[in-house]
């Protein structure tokens, strides 16, 4: 039998933790419920430990209302951002504070087995609790992003850590390895999710995230929800073909956009320059530097007007705007958000690509469309995760909060 008050209850903490600060008339509104019913789990929440009185809400006329919210650390969550050549470990609060700060560890995704990446980042994450003095148990689960093409619903990458166990997913071998409940989730959901929740996104009901880094990917709001596909493989702009005869990407096919237009391609362009004579400060690096030249590099030396890097750069937004035409035709966005190691080359990128879009998007609707680059920083992935991570789990406590006797687990 169901205990309908702990399922509330979850349910108010649920709330909260979406939509911040909040009124008993707001909390009536959301939840559905009447004013004594609110009261009374606020109430019970408050002496539990979980909420507490944060200022005052707007006046429509007379008193103005109390706002509650909940304390801070009341829920932690690990959150691991995969990349190709390193991973990021952070613990976050459901106030998004971090508890522990973002470290980045040289555990690349791309050279490692699935046995041996877990094995590893296990210590390292064994190593971060015992060092902050965090107990296990005290963490709701873990929120795991990746690259490529990633199944949430059935916890499996179809471009990463493959097995021959088709039946063990991916979920299932991260929670033995770290003993946590554990989502995975695409990275470029988790940098739309930061967008939606923290920044340029918030409020907003159409906007494309497209994530520039050492690939391309497409995040996809619409209708101010996060749209993910049928099997979440939604927004793999950077795998359609985009150049006849080009050069052959890393997923099979030829002259996918990816191959002119990340940070892959941006590296491979300026080391073939380089190399065949091309005048640029880039001739100064050795040629161990040259091999694993990255794009900040390239970025950095056209901040110094290096005509070379400023033309590798401007060849990659002129493609990317010609994508993105395509893009706001389909999608109509309000906002499009530039976010990635790339996207901080800025203007060097931003003013071919608004040329690219004027010449092939249609005129009425690429007016109505604004682009602009990301404010949330290099580890806003990672804020990402936490809200989906938090939110997963919390429907998972609601679904099982029938069990007599439970209680919320305070920290």
């Amino acid at each position: 039998m169901q205990d309908k008050q702990l399922i509330h209850k979850y349910q108010l903490v649920k709330h909260l933790f979406n939509l911040g600060p909040c009124s008993v008339s707001a909390l009536c509104r959301t939840m559905n419920m009447s004013t004594p019913s609110i009261l009374k789990l606020i109430s019970g929440l408050t002496d539990e430990g979980w909420i507490e009185k944060k200022g005052y809400g707007v006046s429509l006329g007379g008193r103005k209302p109390d706002l509650y919210s909940l304390k801070d650390k009341k829920i932690l969550i690990l959150c691991i951002d995969i990349a190709l050549f390193h991973t990021k470990i952070a613990i976050i609060d459901n106030n998004y504070n971090y508890i522990v700060e973002a470290q980045t560890i040289a555990l690349p995704i791309s050279k490692s087995t699935r046995s041996d990446f877990l094995h590893i980042l296990s210590g390292h994450v064994q190593d971060i609790l015992k060092d902050h003095h965090i107990s296990k148990e005290t963490l709701i689960g873990c929120s795991v992003g990746m690259p490529g093409l990633v199944d949430s619903e059935k916890g499996k990458s179809y471009s990463y850590f493959l097995s021959d166990e088709e039946d063990i997913s991916l979920t299932t071998e991260f929670e033995k390895t770290l003993k946590l409940p554990v989502v995975i989730q695409n990275d470029v959901n988790g940098s739309s999710m930061a967008e939606f929740t923290h920044g340029m996104a918030k409020g907003k009901q159409n906007v494309l995230i497209l994530l520039m880094d050492l690939g391309v990917g497409l995040g996809i709001i619409m209708d101010g929800k996060l749209r993910k596909g049928a099997c979440g493989f939604s927004g793999e702009l950077g795998h359609i073909p985009f150049v006849e005869n080009g050069a052959l990407c890393y997923c099979g096919k030829h002259g996918c956009l990816e191959t002119i237009t990340s940070g892959n391609a941006l590296s491979e362009m300026a080391k073939e320059g380089i190399l065949a004579g091309k005048n640029s400060m880039l001739n100064k690096l050795s040629k161990e530097e040259l091999q694993r030249i990255e794009p900040a590099v390239i970025i950095e030396a056209a901040n110094k007007g290096d005509q070379y890097a400023i033309q590798l750069l401007s060849n990659i937004g002129t493609y990317m705007g010609k994508g993105i035409a395509m893009l706001i035709q389909l999608f109509n966005p309000e906002l499009i958000i530039l976010s990635g190691k790339i996207a901080e080359a800025k203007q060097y990128i931003t003013l071919p690509m608004q040329q690219a879009i004027n010449t092939y998007c249609m005129t009425q609707i690429r007016e109505r469309t604004t682009i602009l680059s990301s404010e949330l920083g290099e580890n806003s992935r990672l804020l990402g995760y936490a809200t989906t991570g938090i939110d997963h789990f919390l429907d998972t406590c609601i679904q099982k909060a029938g069990k007599p006797k439970s209680k919320l687990q305070v920290q």
